[in-house]
């Protein structure tokens, strides 16, 4: 899906986190460079948590949703479900070190980062590119790229 240059840093975030969810299920095919066992699993889980998703996370929470926000159609509803989310991919990630059921833990995170991820490609986005202005979306694009600097 084309996506406004804007959003190609969310997008980005979003491609890499589809590969990971589709290796957290629960009998998922073996992906060539990715991790194999399940306590390989949890140990690249947290790993990309601590270093991609905190940051995307922020991204969101912090710039893109203020921005959008009762200013684009009716996304606030969405917003909070989004961020509820986030809790609790975090609470799951958080969780990995203390459950005896830690193939059910990484599935259920795979799950919920999958539909997280396609809500915010197929739904946010697409309405984020319908109402905001190339004005806004350019403002956007600044504030992200200056976010990933500091990261660096």
């Amino acid at each position: 899906m084309k996506r406004h240059p804007a959003l190609h840093t969310l997008s980005h975030d979003h491609h890499q986190g589809l590969i990971l969810s589709q290796q957290l299920k629960k009998g998922a095919p073996q992906y060539k460079g990715m991790p194999s066992t399940i306590e390989s699993k949890k140990e690249y889980t947290q790993q990309f948590y601590k270093s991609e998703l905190v940051q995307h996370f922020k991204d969101e929470e912090e710039i893109l949703f203020p921005l959008v926000a009762k200013k684009v159609g009716d996304v606030d509803n969405m917003i909070s479900e989004i961020i509820s989310e986030h809790r609790k991919m975090e609470s799951l990630v958080n969780e990995l070190d203390k459950t005896q059921e830690l193939e059910y833990i990484l599935d259920e995170l795979g799950q919920i980062l999958e539909k997280h991820i396609r809500k915010e490609e197929r739904e946010l986005f697409v309405e984020i590119e319908k109402n905001l202005s190339e004005a806004e979306l350019n403002d956007l694009s600044e504030k992200l790229k200056a976010s990933r600097i500091r990261k660096v």
